[in-house]
């Protein structure tokens, strides 16, 4: 493989990576998004887990370790979607790099 196919190969899946950024802030931006993950996972959701954690029928260590695996995992979950946004970020400034770096090989040949 070339590096010109290598290169147009990178610019590519920093295009992906940014589309898929795209997808992400156009869901985030509905409505439904809100009412849905905002409103009813990471508030509501997450804030009921929590007082469970206190509700004396979940005492026992096994729902208590249940419940710490729901809190995190809605950590992760937002951690996963905030990545999306720092991963299309440097793909951005990828894009300008391998750009350069296209046009270098192209003046070279």
């Amino acid at each position: 493989m070339s590096d010109l196919e290598q290169i147009e190969i990178s610019i590519d899946e920093a295009k992906a990576k940014i589309a898929k950024a795209e997808a992400l802030d156009r869901l985030t931006k509905s409505q439904d998004w809100k009412d849905v993950i905002e409103d009813g996972y990471f508030l509501r959701e997450a804030s009921n887990i929590v007082l469970l954690k206190a509700a004396p029928g979940f005492a026992e260590d096994d729902k208590q370790k249940q419940l710490d695996s729901q809190i995190t995992g809605i950590g992760f979950f937002r951690q996963y979607l905030s990545s999306i946004f720092q991963i299309s970020n440097m793909a951005q400034k990828s894009i300008v790099e391998f750009e350069e770096m296209k046009t270098e090989v192209l003046e070279e040949e």
